[in-house]
């Protein structure tokens, strides 16, 4: 296993800045996960680390050597690919096994590897098919295990879920969760996906425009985010955000006002702000009330435009001043709401996220509550 440093790491193409002095800490035996939009640079970090991309300026360190200048045979890497990239005219087992072949190795040692990975990976069974038999899952389970084989000291991972189906997504992070924890191996993974990122990843770099919006664990950046970006990418479905004047606060808490008039009390470190501010209010669509009855203050009054039901939940989207959209807010899935119908909504005071002008959050306080109120 081996720790992933990079410093002050640059990629440009010509004029075209790619990646900007990306700063970042991969522990050993950590699984990292890169997540941000098409085109914020992730792939292309991925590809640095392996060396299929050479690096305009910064170190990079693998295992505390420096690799700037080494092929990506001699960094101790294995990536998988989007595509399983599979020899269609071989089976499994040689599929997995031509790396090992290639390099000379003894073929005893090279049928203990084989059979090893193939166990991990539950297609011991299937070795003698070639991949035209197989499901994409049992397929990108191969491309695993020829990485598998070679050991290792950094796992790199480029979207390899994307050509899976919804259902067969979910069975594949299961299944790379317990592969991490098998092998207890440094693994870099590249998705697009916030809710695979959530699931997997001890840590998450969220990425845009070619520089670290935030890094931290999938329930910090959840609960803290450090900007808009960030709050709005981390979640499903996505934070809503209410334009809002600052009214006043403190460093326990502050007031906001809406477009509409009401007033809205957060609790957080409101310090900073000053009066006729204008900020950006957050609120997560699980963390509305719905049940008002006795609830006094932070309510607001909607319409709802249309309705999403998902069996166990249901999602109302409503119109709202000051929001570009629609209001989100996640319901119980036997909630009796129609198009048209009026909808009261309670904020509650430690679900509230503030951001400033220039989209920065304003400091929560650590002990809010995550959960979605009754």
């Amino acid at each position: 296993m081996a720790d992933v440093r990079l410093n002050g790491v640059k990629k440009a193409y010509g004029d075209t800045t790619i990646l900007r002095s990306i700063d970042l800490e991969i522990r050993d035996g950590e699984f990292m996960v890169f997540v941000g939009p098409s085109g914020c640079g992730k792939s292309t970090l991925l590809r640095v680390i392996a060396g299929l991309e050479d690096i305009t300026g910064g170190e990079l360190k693998i295992g505390g050597r420096i690799v700037n200048d080494v092929p990506p045979a001699e960094r101790g890497i294995a990536m998988v690919f989007q595509s399983y990239a599979l020899y269609p005219h071989m089976n499994l087992y040689d599929n997995m096994a031509f790396g090992l072949k290639l390099g000379k190795m003894p073929k005893d040692e090279i049928d203990r590897l084989v059979q090893q990975a193939a166990k991990i990976l539950h297609i011991d069974h299937l070795l003698d098919r070639k991949p035209k038999d197989l499901s994409g899952g049992q397929r990108q389970r191969v491309a695993i295990g020829r990485a598998i084989v070679r050991k290792p000291d950094v796992f790199l991972f480029d979207e390899p879920l994307s050509n899976l189906d919804a259902a067969l997504r979910v069975r594949m992070r299961y299944e790379f969760a317990k592969l991490h924890e098998e092998l207890k191996t440094t693994m870099v993974y590249v998705t697009h996906d916030q809710v695979e990122a959530m699931t997997l990843a001890d840590r998450i770099v969220v990425l845009s425009a070619g520089q670290i919006e935030q890094v931290g664990t999938p329930l910090e950046l959840y609960g803290h985010p450090n900007n808009m970006f960030v709050a709005g990418f981390i979640g499903s479905p996505r934070m809503n955000f209410i334009e809002a004047e600052f009214v006043e606060g403190n460093a326990q808490s502050g007031i906001v006002k809406l477009g509409t008039g009401d007033l809205i009390r957060c609790n957080l470190d409101a310090s900073s702000g000053k009066s006729g501010d204008k900020v950006t209010l957050g609120i997560r669509p699980e963390h509305f009330i719905t049940n008002t009855q006795n609830v006094h203050d932070n309510l607001i009054s909607t319409t709802v435009t249309f309705v999403e039901s998902l069996g166990s939940i249901t999602h109302a989207y409503c119109a709202f001043p000051g929001v570009d959209d629609a209001l989100t807010c996640e319901l119980d899935g036997l909630a009796n709401v129609h198009d048209g119908d009026m909808l009261k909504l309670g904020i509650p005071a430690d679900a509230c996220y503030v951001f400033n002008a220039e989209g920065r959050a304003f400091p929560r306080h650590q002990t809010n509550p995550k959960q979605r109120a009754a």
